[in-house]
């Protein structure tokens, strides 16, 4: 614990964005001369690492003069960058409108709901394009209505995490990093963090672990070959590896970290640790290695969770 000296004050719930910590996880190491560290984004207030990219895209579309107050903020979403923006919104006064998949958790849709989000269902059948084709519909019918970040186009996102997350890492390793491995979705993530450790370092291995099928189980990933595939998706010179991973192995792996770490977090955190732990076991048994990743956010948020009945009688 903290001492109370040490303990933060800040003027918004927003200033608690980033800063996250790295947590070793020796338990999982597959031998000497490995490390293994974690990532820590459930840290972030609103629960996952998307609520950096959430803030970056809002803050640049305010300086930018796209976003207004008389504008709704819209998004496509399969869950965590709509909690994000979802409380960053609220926390800065400005409207948020959110294009799900049908079948995204239940716990997404009621926490977005708790900030006011207006929440629109697309297809349960097609996944976050189909959620990314709706939202351009109606962005396109109604151009005057929104601001439209686009999370997957919007350079802002992976702008974020060369800001924070990739600078971050290289401070709390002491610029000992030799990996960064990481799950892909929007693929801010990855290419922001990987641009960031490139650049001190050009020996840094940077892997993005993806599904390895297109009928995956892993919410916010994206297999790229059977998907839309993101503008900010530009891997000449920063991604050295695509590797990858089954949904059996993620879960199982998410289970084991939870057993063995004492950490609770979601099938795509079980992802990353599974991809990372795929690249220690193949490096030579004298190689050292400091392999660093990510976990997005927590395993509770993928529970269904109990309604917040204001009427309820007890």
């Amino acid at each position: 614990m903290k001492p109370p000296e040490q303990a933060q004050a800040e003027q918004s719930i927003v200033d608690l964005i980033g800063g996250t910590p790295l947590i070793r996880l020796r338990k999982l190491e597959p031998r000497d001369g490995i490390e293994l560290w974690a990532k820590a984004e459930f840290c972030n207030p609103g629960g996952s690492v998307k609520d950096r990219a959430a803030l970056q895209m809002i803050l640049d579309g305010v300086a930018s003069g796209a976003l207004t107050r008389d504008k709704t903020l819209i998004d496509s979403t399969s869950g965590n960058t709509g909690v994000a923006y979802s409380m960053v919104g609220a926390a800065l006064g400005y409207k948020v409108a959110l294009v799900m998949p049908a079948n995204v958790s239940a716990a997404r849709k009621q926490i977005t709901q708790a900030y006011g989000t207006e929440i629109i269902y697309s297809s349960e059948l097609e996944g976050s394009d189909g959620a990314i084709r709706l939202v351009r519909e109606l962005v396109a019918a109604n151009p005057d209505q929104y601001f439209y970040p686009d999370q997957y186009s919007n350079d802002s996102n992976p702008r974020a995490h060369y800001l924070g997350t990739g600078r971050e890492i290289w401070e709390q390793t002491g610029g000992r990093v030799t990996h960064f491995v990481a799950g892909i979705g929007t693929t801010g993530t990855i290419m922001g963090t990987g641009r960031r450790l490139k650049e001190h370092d050009a020996r840094v291995q940077i892997i993005a672990v993806e599904p390895d099928d297109a009928l995956h189980g892993l919410e916010g990933l994206k297999h790229l070959p059977s998907s839309l595939v993101p503008a900010i998706w530009r891997p000449e010179g920063v991604v050295d590896r695509r590797l990858p991973l089954g949904t059996d192995e993620a879960w199982d792996t998410a289970e084991r970290i939870a057993r063995e770490e004492g950490l609770f977090v979601g099938h795509s955190a079980g992802a990353a640790v599974a991809g990372a732990l795929r690249v220690a076991r193949e490096l030579p048994p004298t190689h050292h290695a400091v392999i660093v990743t990510l976990l997005p956010d927590r395993g509770d948020r993928y529970f269904v969770p109990l309604r917040w009945e204001k009427q309820y009688e007890w």
